[in-house]
């Protein structure tokens, strides 16, 4: 018999849902929030700093921070998304809202769907990467790394005759360098070394990082999913307090994987289904290389427009509970 989460995961993928979200996508394919440049018409907003996905405007004692719909990977953008810059903002808001028992954050207040309103904090130039299972695609994946030959990674031990998509015996954090152009694997001890972080301010990170991570995870299954693996970014407030900052467990800082159908698939050396941007990743690899060709091939349409229904899909099931009152993007 099928369980309550299974029931709820066939129907958000009926055909009508799903063909409603991907007739959506289509048509707004050429409308996607891209760039924004809000400095040249706001004459408080001093100055943009344009990330991967945000742009970042400095209004003083503030940032406004903008999710757009650029797509990256591979660490450059591939395409835009439509919708999700909203999905992911209205998804970091509600996942803030329940974490600030964990760790307090920076956010002063959400105007629009695509727009945070943060405290400026000193951004500590880490990325607290934790992971629950050995997977992954990228140089950098967990994955990767183990099949040639890495058992210690980051300060883990990693044990001997793991497979790929099994569970670790215990959730880690694989910390990486914000480089403007890469994230680098570093040790925490390299990171006191090299001055990015206090040791005080490390161990409050990585606890707060870990802790939220189980708090993830466990809301996460409660919905039929399993959050696999995710990344933090903490700041220091202007009182000297360790913030988290950025976005949580998004499908863009997360990968989710269908939690009924895991198990079976893991005995059988079988992909998990996943909800996440992994099968991109998975077509550029196929198609190009995508840490050193110059030119990318463009994604294909229905690429990207699965890719929109997947993010919809995944906000759907994690926040069944509050979708209706605070989780409407423009075009459901």
């Amino acid at each position: 018999m099928a369980t309550k989460h299974e029931l709820s995961l066939n129907a958000l993928t009926s055909s009508d849902r799903r063909d409603e979200i991907m007739i959506a996508a289509k048509r707004s394919l050429s409308n996607c929030l891209s760039e924004t440049n809000l400095h040249l018409t706001i004459p408080v907003l001093k100055s943009k700093t344009r990330g991967k996905v945000r742009d970042i405007y400095d209004g003083g004692d503030y940032l406004v921070l903008v999710t757009t719909d650029r797509q990256s990977a591979f660490d450059r953008v591939l395409a835009s998304i439509p919708f999700k810059g909203q999905v992911l903002n209205d998804t970091s808001l509600w996942w803030f809202n329940q974490t600030h028992h964990i760790a307090p954050n920076a956010i002063i207040a959400v105007p629009d769907q695509n727009v945070t309103i943060a405290k400026k904090c000193s951004v500590f130039p880490v990325e607290f990467v934790v992971r629950g299972y050995v997977t992954g695609s990228t140089d950098t994946s967990l994955w990767t790394v183990y099949e040639n030959g890495v058992r210690n990674y980051c300060g883990n031990v990693l044990p001997e005759g793991m497979v790929k998509n099994e569970r670790l015996p215990a959730n880690i954090i694989t910390p990486t360098t914000k480089a403007a152009d890469h994230d680098v694997p570093i040790a925490p001890d390299e990171i006191v070394q090299q001055g990015l972080m206090s040791q005080a301010d490390y161990e409050e990170a990585s606890s707060k990082a870990l802790s939220l991570f189980e708090y993830g995870q466990r809301v996460a299954l409660e919905h039929g999913v399993i959050l696999v693996d995710t990344k933090y970014e903490f700041g220091k407030g202007p009182d000297g307090s360790v913030l988290l900052i950025d976005e949580v467990h998004t499908p863009d800082s997360s990968r989710y994987w269908l939690a009924h159908s895991y198990e079976s698939r893991f005995q059988n050396g079988v992909e998990p289904e996943n909800v996440d941007k992994e099968f991109l990743r998975l077509w550029f690899k196929d198609h190009c290389n995508p840490y050193e060709d110059k030119v990318l091939p463009d994604a294909p349409e229905d690429l990207v427009t699965e890719l929109a229904w997947r993010y919809d899909f995944d906000t759907i099931i994690i926040l069944s509970l509050v979708l209706s009152a605070t989780i409407q993007p423009s075009f459901w």
